[in-house]
């Protein structure tokens, strides 16, 4: 059962004494003569409710509400009055008072109010919980003990306050930029709402306006007959997640500027005009600002995407995090596996402090993932850590520069075409670490062309 904590604060011994013994037997209640003693109190721990008397001695309990509300802004205050003073009442709630009462205070008066201030109490607590557990489970890129990522996190703390303002997260691959995201949410007013995330890069250009709009029966050949809700409609009330958006066509960033604007869009093929309350978090490892100088992105875009612009430092300029996250990872994949590793053998951390990670927490979790699966414990060891890029293939397919000459006997086009594109798409998944988007897009190629054209190379 969730005790809550109550302090009474009245100059007036009888009035303070009536109140805790009336409260006690259901709460726990801490009594208090003047408004000094209970903001030295709160300096310690934070009460659910404060009931405050305005005609306190020395400080008033206006004043005494102002910083009570500084200090613990959850906190919830019921004022108590002599007599009903509008001016003082009205002022009282302009400063975040939650409601009053007035002498002589009658208890079931009393706790009638102070059970429907708890429910505001309980239901922000539960927010909390909510929000508190997610976090853990999904807490790794913000492990650290570097001023750069700790001021990343307490930028999010106020960034997350707003429900609807859209934020533009850039960092490398692998910086966990959709984690990033996902916190904002999750920290969130309406983080009981959708978080719903699409890959720009994954989806060809003709169809990313009907993943993000939907569209109506008939829209087009293929279209199913009750037609589609779009991405930004099945995200109403809580958080669509665009991620890659530089990779958004002309055609998409011009319908995704008009929604970002108005609120409003249209489905494929339709000709209602629809709104819909969609926060707009996006992320991008490109130069979007290169991008607009070379015509390749829209600045107005660009402005209403980064309202708020969120920069995640790489793994390599944070290095005193790299031990932290590893560890955690550690603890993590050793409860996957059923293993028994300990820790980290002082050796194996001076390797990964060592190594550049390219691949930024991605990486590095993938590194301790594959040593807690191959390394017997109880430490893990430098020969548990594997630092090469993981390769696709053992074997690799021939450079351009060693392919046959026309008029070589033999000569085959096609078989040298293979080749070519064989040796390009290893290296390009090679330097990108496996991540198919990324190699796709080193390529030129779009992702669905990407993965037919691996495929049908058996890679």
């Amino acid at each position: 059962m969730t005790s809550y904590r109550i302090y009474v604060v009245d100059d007036e011994t009888v009035a303070r004494t009536g109140m805790i013994r009336g409260l006690e037997q259901e709460y726990e209640v801490s009594g208090f003569a003047t408004a000094e003693d209970v903001l030295e109190a709160l300096r310690g721990a934070a009460p659910d409710i404060v009931l405050l008397d305005i005609g306190l001695p020395g400080m008033s309990g206006i004043d005494g509400l102002r910083e009570i509300k500084r200090i613990c802004p959850d906190t919830v205050v019921i004022m108590i009055t002599a007599y009903e003073d509008i001016a003082t009442v009205v002022a009282a709630m302009k400063l975040g008072a939650y409601d009053y009462i007035v002498k002589p205070v009658h208890m079931d008066a009393l706790l009638v109010t102070i059970g429907n201030a708890l429910e505001t109490v309980r239901l922000r607590k539960e927010v909390q919980a909510l929000q508190e557990r997610y976090l853990e489970e999904n807490i790794p890129c913000f492990i650290g003990e570097s001023s750069s990522i700790q001021s990343v996190m307490e930028f999010i703390q106020l960034v997350a306050r707003s429900p609807d303002t859209p934020v533009l997260i850039c960092g490398e691959t692998g910086t966990g930029k959709e984690l990033i995201a996902s916190a904002i949410h999750y920290k969130s007013p309406n983080f009981k709402g959708p978080f719903v995330t699409l890959n720009c890069a994954a989806i060809p250009r003709e169809l990313l306006e009907s993943e993000l709009f939907g569209y109506e029966r008939g829209a087009f050949s293929g279209a199913r007959d009750t037609g589609k809700r779009g991405l930004v409609e099945q995200a109403a009330g809580g958080t669509l997640f665009l991620d890659e958006v530089g990779d958004l066509s002309p055609e998409a960033q011009a319908k995704l500027l008009r929604f970002l604007e108005a609120g409003e869009y249209y489905r494929v093929g339709g000709t209602q005009k629809l709104r819909v309350a969609t926060r707009v978090v996006s992320a991008t490892n490109r130069d979007l600002e290169a991008m607009i100088e070379q015509g390749a992105f829209r600045k107005d875009l660009y402005y209403r995407l980064a309202v708020i612009r969120v920069d995640i430092p790489s793994l390599s300029n944070r290095p005193e995090d790299i031990v932290p996250i590893a560890r955690y990872f550690l603890v993590q994949f050793s409860k996957k596996f059923g293993k028994t590793l300990t820790g980290i053998a002082p050796e194996a951390e001076q390797m990964l402090l060592r190594y550049a990670w390219k691949g930024n927490v991605r990486e590095l979790r993938n590194v301790i993932e594959r040593g807690v699966l191959t390394g017997t414990g109880p430490l893990l060891l430098p020969s548990d850590i594997s630092l090469q890029p993981f390769a696709v293939k053992t074997t690799t397919s021939a450079p351009p520069s060693e392919l046959p000459e026309l008029g070589t006997p033999g000569f085959d086009l096609d078989s040298v075409l293979r080749t070519v594109e064989r040796h390009y798409i290893e290296e390009a998944l090679s330097r990108c670490g496996s991540n198919e988007s990324e190699a796709a897009r080193m390529l030129g190629l779009n992702y669905y062309t990407f993965r037919h054209r691996k495929k049908k190379l058996q890679l």
